[in-house]
């Protein structure tokens, strides 16, 4: 029996075992794929401080005639309407990261326990959200009319806050993380069903809840189509709204001139059109990028339990 166990062992430490000229070959894939990541946006920080007439004669470079930064002077000229809408976006995303954490994580921890007598029930609510969508109007209708949230600092919070998909990934984490028999000795010792969900179940699900509040805080944070809808009023436009906004100004103007007014025409000589396009593209990323290395240690845990039984 011993031998058999050391001939396994043996035969685990071969198998595992990378030699020194596969070791390098994986390291110049892993620098060349990371390189290919990295190229298009340094790419685009690159264009964006690009002059406009350096982008027009030569093209896309990465190493451009001319520096400039007329494409970020032309996006954030509105004056303070941009930073505005820079904190309105920082807001939505951190309250309905708040908002959808708190919603999401109960719902699926209600599906996780077994003993749930309405588990069933609760779950089939759910799967049905996946396969039948009650469509833009509906969801106009429930927002704007019934809930009265036009120009409302909710309407751009409440619609995302909860998704079948977080629900289900923060399900699976509960399911397969949590032991059961601590819950059990938690109600053995009296404690309640909220403490053991407050106290027990959401400190040791940290990995899980990280990867469902970044993927909240994406979709906070990439929305524009809910402040298309249901704002008018400039002091609730989020950034990306903003962006959207002072894009589609650039192509009126790129596209109606030279059709006789020379109000146009003059306004598109001075426009950065193509690096300020780029410029934008910086400004919404960049936020994200900067706290994704934060998250990403949990991201990466909560993305991979459960996908190993041992």
């Amino acid at each position: 029996m011993k031998t058999d166990t050391t001939e396994i062992q043996d035969g685990e430490t071969r198998f595992n075992h990378i030699g020194k000229g596969a070791n390098t070959a994986f390291h110049i894939i892993f620098i060349l794929l990371s390189i290919l990541c990295l190229a298009p946006l340094v790419f685009v920080i690159i264009i964006s401080f690009s002059s406009e007439h350096s982008v027009m004669v030569n093209g896309y470079s990465f190493r451009p005639d001319e520096w400039s930064t007329g494409a970020y002077e032309f996006v954030f000229q509105s004056g303070g309407q941009v930073m505005h809408s820079l904190g309105m976006s920082a807001l939505v995303t951190v309250t309905g990261v708040a908002i959808g954490m708190a919603l999401t994580s109960t719902y699926a921890y209600v599906l996780s326990r077994k003993t749930f007598r309405y588990r069933k029930l609760f779950t089939g609510i759910l799967v049905a959200t996946m396969f039948f969508n009650g469509g833009l109007v509906s969801t106009y209708m429930v927002v704007a009319n019934f809930l009265h949230l036009k120009n409302n600092f909710l309407a751009l919070v409440l619609p995302v806050a909860v998704t079948p998909f977080n629900i289900i990934v923060l399900r699976t984490f509960f399911a397969t993380s949590v032991p059961d028999a601590l819950i059990e000795s938690a109600k053995i010792d009296g404690a309640s069903q909220f403490k053991i969900f407050t106290d027990i179940v959401l400190p040791i699900s940290l990995p899980g809840l990280a990867t469902v509040a970044l993927f909240l805080t994406l979709t906070y944070w990439n929305d524009w189509k809910n402040a298309l809808l249901y704002i008018d009023s400039k002091s609730l436009y989020p950034l990306q709204y903003l962006l959207m906004k002072i894009e589609r100004n650039i192509e009126f103007i790129a596209q109606n001139a030279g059709r006789g007014s020379m109000g146009l025409d003059s306004a598109l000589s001075r426009l950065p059109s193509e690096t300020a396009k780029m410029a934008i593209v910086v400004i919404a990323t960049l936020p994200i990028a900067c706290a994704y290395p934060f998250f990403q240690r949990y991201f990466v845990s909560g993305l991979t339990v459960g996908s190993v039984k041992e």
